[in-house]
């Protein structure tokens, strides 16, 4: 299962309306670790599906949410709940890291 996209159109609707903690890949074509960490956020993804919806947003083409959100670094996720940033996890992290930064999610 892997992680869908989301974009400056259906943001509002794919995150800030959901039911349920969204994790927001904000990641780039271009960036290496960014790569890396999107296998890993695949597998939580469909070990989980009834906890945790994870989203990947491309910084690229969506500069308006980058902005907004502060982000000046990826891989940068965030995770959503009730429309509102409640964990902020920077940079690319082996899958047992990313687990128990997400414990609070997924546990």
């Amino acid at each position: 299962m892997t992680a869908k996209a989301t974009t400056s159109a259906t943001f509002e609707q794919d995150v800030l309306q959901a039911e349920g903690p969204v994790l927001v890949d904000f990641w780039a074509e271009w960036c290496g670790p960014c790569r890396m960490v999107s296998p890993v956020l695949d597998q939580i993804q469909s070990e989980h599906p009834d906890k945790i919806t994870i989203l990947k947003l491309n910084v690229d083409e969506n500069p308006d949410l980058a902005m907004k959100y502060q982000i000046t670094s990826i891989p940068a996720m965030k995770v959503f709940n009730k429309g509102a940033v409640e964990t902020t996890i920077i940079g690319a992290k082996p899958k047992f890291a990313l687990e128990k930064d997400l414990a609070a999610y997924i546990g």
